[in-house]
């Protein structure tokens, strides 16, 4: 579960982590009794990305300007999704800007601690310029201390920067959180740091612990869509929809923006899972390819899923393994049509079901999957491998329509 911006911002003020004065704007009136001065930025307060593209993001200098724009922004849908809030916000002059993050990295059951010396960075695709520092031990000031000098920060900024991941980590830990981001963290001439956008990601085991989130959590639930109902998909980190395209993604990020990319090609999505993260009901460490598995049978039993859309980015670090995993499925297709075939005649029978697998690996393990996955004796499109995530989506869309 996410939080909003203007959410995150006040939990960032109230444990010291430096953030800009700003104030909630429920309507466009709402600016006429502003509190913070003019030039300043309104942003619209939605759960999906890219809102400085879709326009959702406005600098203003006067409440002429101000109110026009926040009428812009509230009937301004984004992906979909209308704000019901905007963050008014002053503006800010940096010089320098940082990306940092503290992320429960379900692999090793550990908290790791991440900077980038770039703003844009994605934690779920670190590169050469992402650092990380494993919290091993009881966390202290020494871990901070050795991801800013990771980062090649000097002087100044090495205190600043790791007083405010110290911060951080201690929210992570309060909140019972899976992620605490800044993107970006910005520095000025006079080398003050500033959170200029920030991310959380709450741990759903832990809401029963924290009374204060159960109001948050409900309509969080009911903006994404979240099950109430199928108690399978209520252990999962995704969403239930009840289209012809099952997704499987590695990412909440990765699996947003196929989801986005599929209705646009003119798709109807259906469930879309992220395998990043361990079930709810797992109370001990699972691979990613343990979740694969579940993931790949869970959308399978789905009458109405056609196709699976699998996308994954920034590494496979088991490529054989997921292979396996993928071949395992698709001998089980094998299987059950044999299976079909036998319990039914010739006249009678329409076909089993079985969806499609569309399986999108970018990166530089996707020749090798290729490869591997090439050789399995599958039925004639039942299995297609792309490494282009837009060609991916066409095919799975036609597919859909093909079929009918």
């Amino acid at each position: 579960m996410e939080l909003l911006e203007y959410q995150v911002k006040e939990w960032f003020g109230k444990i010291g982590i430096p953030v800009l004065p700003s104030q909630r704007i429920d309507h466009p009136t709402d600016l006429k009794r502003l509190k913070i001065p003019y030039p300043i930025v309104l942003k619209s307060q939605v759960y999906t990305g890219e809102r400085a593209k879709a326009g959702g993001v406005r600098f203003v200098e006067t409440t002429i300007d101000a109110i026009a724009a926040a009428q812009t922004i509230f009937n301004l849908p984004i992906w979909g999704e209308l704000p019901e809030v905007i963050l008014g916000e002053s503006q800010y002059i940096g010089e320098k800007e940082f990306y940092l993050a503290v992320v429960l990295d379900t692999a090793v059951c550990r908290p790791v601690l991440l900077g980038g010396t770039e703003a844009d960075i994605d934690w779920e695709s670190p590169g050469q310029k992402m650092h990380h520092v494993v919290v091993e031990q009881e966390f202290s000031a020494f871990y901070a201390r050795r991801l800013a000098l990771k980062m090649g920060l000097r002087g100044k900024l090495i205190q600043s920067v790791s007083s405010v991941v110290d911060k951080m980590y201690q929210l992570f830990i309060q909140k019972d959180l899976d992620l605490v981001e800044i993107s970006p963290l910005s520095v000025n001439a006079s080398g003050e740091v500033m959170a200029l956008n920030g991310k959380v990601s709450i741990n759903e085991r832990a809401i029963g612990r924290h009374p204060d989130l159960e109001e948050i959590a409900v309509k969080t639930a009911n903006r994404h869509g979240r099950s109430t109902i199928n108690p399978q998909l209520g252990n999962w980190d995704g969403l239930e929809l009840h289209g012809k395209i099952g997704i499987l993604a590695n990412g909440t990020g990765s699996m947003m923006a196929t989801l986005d990319l599929v209705t646009s090609a003119g798709g109807k999505p259906g469930s879309c899972l992220n395998l990043r993260h361990a079930l709810l009901t797992d109370v001990s460490p699972t691979t990613f390819c343990d979740r694969l598995a579940k993931g790949l049978n869970f959308l399978a039993a789905d009458k109405s899923v056609q196709v699976i859309l699998l996308n994954l980015i920034g590494g496979v670090t088991e490529t054989k393994e997921v292979v396996q995993i993928i071949s395992n499925f698709m001998q089980q297709d094998n299987r059950e049509v044999q299976s079909a075939s036998v319990a039914c005649s010739t006249k009678t029978r329409r076909g089993h079901h079985f969806p499609r697998l569309v399986v999108r690996i970018a990166g530089s393990e996707f020749a090798a999957a290729q490869k591997l996955l090439g050789r399995l004796n599958t039925k004639p499109d039942a299995l297609i491998v792309l490494e282009n995530l837009d060609e991916a989506v066409a095919t799975s869309v036609s597919f859909t329509k093909r079929d009918g």
